[in-house]
């Protein structure tokens, strides 16, 4: 059952992000991995408010604030900014709420509290 598409309305989720993903020094792991997140959220919105997957036609605004880094866990948020006919645009943001730390030992991690904000976004989606 879909729920109407009403501006405030955000879907959330939280992934870690696996060393597997580690692109350049330092385990940082590229920008993309930011953007598809942005895109699996996206889908999950239009699940719930259309009752299709919906194609993304455009970002704008991305912000790469702070590195993600292999070994973090991100949440990632999409909220609803405003409804078209076909049309839906959202705001990302991609917040670190959690970071290995090998400095304490070879398996510690952290909570980060406050998360960091990490990458933001606006993007439209289009739905049949």
């Amino acid at each position: 059952m879909t729920q109407p598409p009403v501006v405030g309305l955000s879907v959330t989720h939280r992934r870690y992000v696996p060393y597997s993903h580690a692109h350049y020094a330092g385990n940082l792991v590229d920008g993309a991995y930011s953007l598809a997140a942005f895109g699996d959220v996206a889908t999950e919105m239009c699940v719930r408010t259309d009752g299709d997957e919906g194609l993304f036609a455009s970002y704008s605004d991305v912000q790469f604030v702070s590195p993600v880094r292999a070994g973090d866990i991100i949440e990632i948020e999409a909220r609803l900014v405003r409804v078209g006919r076909r049309s839906r645009e959202m705001e990302f943001e991609v917040r670190v709420v959690g970071r290995g730390a090998p400095e304490l030992g070879s398996s510690a991690a952290t909570v980060l509290d406050p998360p960091v904000v990490a990458t933001t976004a606006r993007g439209v989606v289009v739905v049949p």
